[in-house]
């Protein structure tokens, strides 16, 4: 059965709360007036987005509504600044790059049916099904602080906070340079990176169920889709390339505050950080499901990194 940490989710609720206040008052840089009425504008809209997965979640008991957000709402608060920025050169390249992450990732997540014309409805991520299953859940209550605590509040406050980069670039008067070249660029390819192991894995479990429609078991499939999971391209060097990807993303994304002059380190790194933590839990978990399925997926990861791309897998 696959484990969960909630003391570590908790924990992750607990950074969130404390260790941002803390950055933001001994590293800084201060918000003036502009961008602290920037943030109340983010932090409602953060907050109906929060009220709305919760409301839905709980009545139709699709757990995936922030799973649809995700992607879509990076998008709106980034042009959110760059209007209140007066479309600053800096503040336009970062909001249309964070709108073609949000394109692509809409995208990969409505081919899995998780969009409906009734928008409560679509496909719930799988994991949330796994989760919902664990001991500490079987009180309907506890549950529901979960849903509230973490799906709700804490995600939308993680998707707001990777979007601080931008926020504090709207008062800078540094030119567009170099730095924000060399960051644009990196996001990009690793916007590209990411698509790439999406597509891949996207015809890897078409082709793998496409067979299996067939009549066919697992074991009587061709290699490499008899295994069950993907080890070709991207997945030969790493487990997770799409992880991989994402994190560096938001990485290269608080790169551009450094560019604006806000300082190698700034409180605004917080998000990046905490997501990087949170793919931490996150890959652990579809792990669990994996080697729980699939009977060579141990050795998978005995041999492949999980995140950055390290030696080919070979098959022992």
């Amino acid at each position: 059965m696959t484990k969960m940490n909630i003391p570590l989710m908790a924990a992750l609720l607990a950074l969130s709360l404390v260790v941002c206040p803390i950055l933001y008052f001994a590293v800084g840089p201060a918000l003036d007036g502009p961008q602290l009425e920037v943030l109340k504008i983010l932090g409602i809209v953060a907050a109906c987005s929060a009220a709305f997965c919760f409301i839905v979640g709980e009545l139709t008991g699709n757990n995936s509504q922030m799973d649809k957000l995700w992607s879509l709402l990076p998008i709106a608060y980034t042009w959110i600044i760059a209007v209140s920025g007066g479309m600053a050169p800096r503040l336009v390249v970062m909001a249309v790059l964070a709108t073609l992450w949000g394109i692509r990732l809409t995208f990969n997540f409505a081919r899995k049916g998780a969009y409906s014309i009734r928008f409560w409805e679509g496909v719930e991520d799988y994991r949330w099904q796994v989760v919902r299953s664990l001991p500490v859940f079987k009180k309907r209550w506890a549950w529901m602080l979960f849903d509230l605590g973490f799906i709700s509040i804490y995600q939308n406050a993680l998707v707001l906070m990777t979007t601080f980069p931008a926020l504090v670039s709207m008062k800078s008067d540094v030119p567009f340079g170099w730095t924000d070249g060399i960051a644009a660029c990196l996001m990009f390819c690793f916007i590209v990176w990411e698509t790439v192991a999406d597509e891949q894995q996207w015809a890897f479990q078409t082709r793998k169920w496409s067979i299996i429609r067939e009549g066919k078991k697992l074991d009587e499939l061709p290699d490499p889709y008899n295994k069950g999971f993907n080890t070709t391209g991207l997945w030969s060097r790493s487990r997770h390339p799409n992880y991989f990807a994402e994190q560096a993303i938001w990485l290269c994304f608080y790169v551009f505050s450094i560019g604006a002059g806000m300082g190698v380190a700034n409180w605004s790194l917080i998000g990046a950080l905490l997501l990087i933590v949170l793919f931490q839990g996150s890959s652990s978990l579809a792990e669990g499901i994996s080697g729980g399925k699939y009977p060579e997926y141990e050795g998978y990861c005995k041999s492949v990194p999980r995140f950055f791309p390290g030696k080919r897998y070979r098959k022992n």
